[in-house]
């Protein structure tokens, strides 16, 4: 066989969600419309209106182009969604994202996630309040009630572990951890043994859980302990995906 026909180098695309394709759409719109910095483009009622998909699709777009740095959410009265100003983490984050087909790979992402786990949850700890605690509790929580929906549990990992992230003050390290999330959250996550998904998740939810209450303690050695579990506990075919 010849270099010219071998299959080494071949790069073969995930199909892509329909959020994504969405994501895609409204960033064509956006550009179309000639749409920039502190733009308002609407609600998520009226983008859902407007293209008629369901809710989570749009729900899901929207927070893939807030990712992105495309997008940011501003509440109250006159709120929605407006368009964002790029910035030097804007920038970076954009560039961790678009690096899928490269160099990285999945495991790669999964490596630099875990090695930011520990000063993600410490800087955290160093800040939040009693009511930040309460909502990281109530998603982690909720990770538990998803039974045996691997898919909606994973659905909620990430959203946990988004919202520890945007309570970090270093905006740099937030946004390459959200990036990694963001990296890995496009791989389509399964668990091999349908049997014993109930279990993992039960294990999984309690380790999440138990990281949350450790950020609350402000412990530096009880967050440390339950970084450990949450990154080596375990383990599963979903942890290809990065979906501890």
């Amino acid at each position: 066989m010849t270099s010219m026909s071998s299959l080494d180098q071949l790069s073969v695309t995930p199909p892509r969600s329909r959020a994504e394709q969405l994501a895609d759409t409204l960033l064509d719109h956006i550009r179309a419309r000639g749409l920039g910095p502190g733009d308002r483009l609407g609600t998520l009622d009226e983008i859902r209106a407007e293209v008629g998909f369901a809710r989570t699709t749009v729900s899901e777009a929207v927070r893939l182009l807030r990712e992105r740095g495309a997008l940011e959410i501003r509440p109250g009265r006159g709120g929605g969604l407006f368009i964002a100003a790029e910035t030097p983490v804007v920038r970076m984050r954009h560039t961790l994202l678009t690096a899928q087909g490269s160099v990285v790979s999945v495991r790669d992402a999964i490596e630099l996630r875990e090695a930011l786990e520990a000063p993600i949850a410490l800087s955290v700890a160093a800040v939040c309040s009693d009511t930040d605690i309460e909502v990281l509790r109530d998603a982690a929580e909720a990770m538990a009630r998803t039974g045996a929906d691997f898919e909606e549990f994973i659905r909620l990992n990430w959203h946990l572990h988004e919202l520890i992230a945007g309570l970090s003050p270093n905006a740099m390290m937030s946004a390459v951890y959200t990036s990694c999330l963001g990296y890995l959250g496009r791989s389509a996550p399964s668990y091999g043994d349908d049997d014993a998904v109930s279990d993992y998740i039960a294990d999984r939810a309690a380790a999440h859980l138990e990281l949350v209450e450790a950020i609350g303690s402000r412990d530096a050695a009880r967050i440390a302990a339950a970084v450990a579990a949450h990154n080596h506990g375990t383990a599963g075919e979903a942890d290809a995906t990065g979906a501890r």
